[in-house]
């Protein structure tokens, strides 16, 4: 492999996009200020179009004026798009320390090299010598962003399986952006052009990679990979601007299509929500005698294995609560089997009816694994007990019972916390051994409303 220098110098600078720096600057910025600003929430990756300007410069704008908020936030972007020049398999990654357009030097990420190490990933400074795919984004990357580090990644031939490792190996948090560029279909009349972009920005929108390929839209092995980790990892995705060539500068004979998405995460705090629903919908299914599978977000943290304990409360009181104090399978597949378990099987209630249902109001707890305790006495025990904090399993003879943090409100003290902890157990409430165990755990309490 030939090593490139120091310095990856533009390629289509004064053919795809304007070679002065000034004329340039202006041409981005009359771009960007026809996009009327939104209000929604910066973006984890954006899909964008790679021709010339004069063509999709304005649907690639829909897709930046996005960063507007994220200015200051974002030091480093993962750009990738496919390889036109060369023909390889895999990813190629680049040598170079930095990639220049008439706008200035961006520094490239040094720890681009770490990629090496999956296989698949190989340095290919031929693939981003003459490459237009990634170098046409980085004037609006330049313009919008204060400071950042880029991490260019050509596509050749690769499963989406790759692409979507290498991205989740370089996901990071909200310093990190994703740039994948891709144009749609290619040559065809306008109306048929128009009709297949339909048909790929369907697709698209429901994270479907194997519904389009490379005649649907020229980045499908980039595409293919962010979509497969989009659906993963639960993103949201948003079209912004779905155009062609001849809605924008050429003729309308041979149209070349170009589309634009924002994709955002799930926020931290919507799991719980998330989590809330999927035990509602489980009690109102088996209400309905729904026998289907009930669909589950394919979010990461819902495959994890969890342990919860799910809570129906009807007019104030108490009409239900069946949980898991070990995580011994899904978070997803344990809030559902214990919310149907609260509803139907909770032996100190007759099972919830659809009457009441709407007045059922849900709590989910999420617990910690239990952490056993020492401790050389009861009194040892009891003065390390967090009031308020601890929920607490006791075991003493083939007697165990678990009482949830949530507990303490209603018993404060730490001995009546035992004592009725006890009593749950079958055990007397001053009872003793020299067998007695006990393990600790915290957890996480949400309700619904």
């Amino acid at each position: 492999m030939r090593a490139m220098n120091a310095v990856r110098p533009p390629a289509v600078a004064g053919s795809f996009y304007p070679a002065d720096p000034q004329v340039l600057a202006a041409e981005v910025q009359r771009m960007l200020a026809a996009v009327p600003p939104t209000g929604e929430p910066a973006p984890k990756a954006l899909i964008a179009p790679h021709a010339g300007y004069i063509y999709s410069g304005p649907i690639a704008a829909s897709a930046y004026a996005r960063l507007r908020s994220a200015s200051r936030d974002i030091s480093r972007v993962v750009l990738m798009g496919p390889a036109h020049r060369v023909a390889f398999h895999g990813i190629g990654i680049s040598t170079a320390q930095a990639f220049r357009t008439p706008l200035g030097d961006v520094p490239l990420d040094p720890k681009g090299a770490e990629l090496l190490s999956i296989p698949g990933v190989v340095a290919l400074d031929e693939a981003h010598r003459e490459e237009h795919s990634l170098e046409v984004h980085l004037p609006f990357l330049q313009t919008l962003l204060d400071r950042f580090t880029l991490l260019p990644l050509v596509a050749g031939m690769a499963p989406d399986g790759l692409v979507a490792d290498v991205l989740e190996a370089v996901w990071g948090g909200p310093e990190t952006l994703i740039v994948i560029s891709s144009d749609l279909s290619h040559y065809h009349d306008y109306e048929t052009a128009t009709a297949l972009d339909h048909t790929t920005a369907e697709a698209i929108a429901r994270l479907d990679p194997d519904a389009f390929d490379h005649h649907g839209a020229c980045g499908r092995t980039p595409l293919g990979g962010l979509l497969t980790l989009a659906k993963r990892r639960g993103l949201r995705i948003e079209p912004l601007d779905i155009r062609n060539s001849g809605d924008t500068a050429g003729p309308r004979d041979h149209v070349v299509g170009y589309g634009s998405w924002a994709l955002t995460e799930t926020p931290p705090a919507a799991l719980p929500q998330i989590l809330l629903g999927l035990a509602r919908r489980a009690i109102e299914r088996r209400l309905t005698d729904r026998s289907d599978p009930l669909p589950i977000p394919d979010l990461p943290d819902l495959r994890e294995k969890g342990a919860c304990f799910v809570t129906l409360h009807s007019d104030g009181h108490l009409r239900g609560c069946i949980g898991s104090p070990i995580a011994w399978r899904s978070l997803a597949e344990d809030v559902t089997e214990n919310a149907v378990h609260a509803a139907f099987s909770d032996p100190r209630f007759p099972p919830v009816s659809a009457d009441e249902m709407f007045r059922v109001r849900l709590s989910l707890s999420l617990l910690t694994p239990p952490a056993p305790m020492s401790f050389a006495s009861e009194e040892d025990l009891l003065s390390q007990l967090r009031p308020g904090l601890d929920g607490l399993v006791i075991e003493d003879g083939g007697h165990h019972a678990l009482f949830l943090p949530a507990v303490w409100e209603q018993v404060p003290d730490p001995a009546a916390f035992l004592g009725h902890l006890k009593v749950k157990a079958g055990l007397s409430p001053d009872h003793w051994s020299e067998n007695f165990h006990a393990s600790r755990f915290t957890a996480a309490e949400y309700h619904e409303g």
